[in-house]
């Protein structure tokens, strides 16, 4: 499969941003400003929402290779942050409001996170260790590890990261 974002793709996203959006502003009596859409997204993170800017900026990456989960939950999640936004200014990212926007307004689950496939993003990763086994830490993590900054610990067994030797 190849990472090329196509016109298609952009059209298909931005049409679903304003349909969202159309179906906001009748549930909610409200007009919203549409906000722009970006592809520069990089990382692990699927996207991310500036409210501020009122911009969506989308991984290309990952939404070629999950373009349906993207158009089913990404998009609305982002989008509801927006939402939120314009509707009640600043709250806590993932409160209640934005809950009730992705549930109640959108019909979507109010997940926060995602279990992508990261292959595709060819990241660069060191191994560690801890009682349950090796995990990949990112190379901005490593490099504070590294320096001194910070140490990690596993979610599992709370046992601090130790890098392979």
């Amino acid at each position: 499969m190849t990472d090329t974002l196509t016109r298609h793709d952009i059209v298909q996203a931005e049409q679903r941003i304003h349909a969202l959006f159309l179906h906001a502003q009748q549930q909610l009596e409200q007009t919203f400003t549409l906000p722009r859409l970006t592809w520069k997204k990089s990382g692990k993170n699927a996207g991310t929402a500036n409210p501020t800017t009122n911009v969506i900026n989308l991984n290309r990456v990952l939404y070629v290779h999950n373009r349906q989960a993207f158009l089913e939950h990404v998009i609305p999640h982002e989008v509801s942050h927006l939402v939120v936004h314009q509707r009640f200014g600043r709250v806590k990212p993932h409160g209640r409001e934005w809950q009730y926007v992705m549930e109640q307004i959108f019909g979507v689950p109010a997940a926060t996170t995602h279990q992508f496939d990261l292959s595709p993003l060819k990241l660069n990763t060191v191994t560690y260790y801890c009682e349950c086994g090796p995990l990949e830490l990112g190379i901005r993590r490593h490099n504070k590890v590294l320096r001194g900054e910070q140490s990690y610990r596993c979610r599992r067994c709370a046992q601090t990261l130790t890098i392979a030797k």
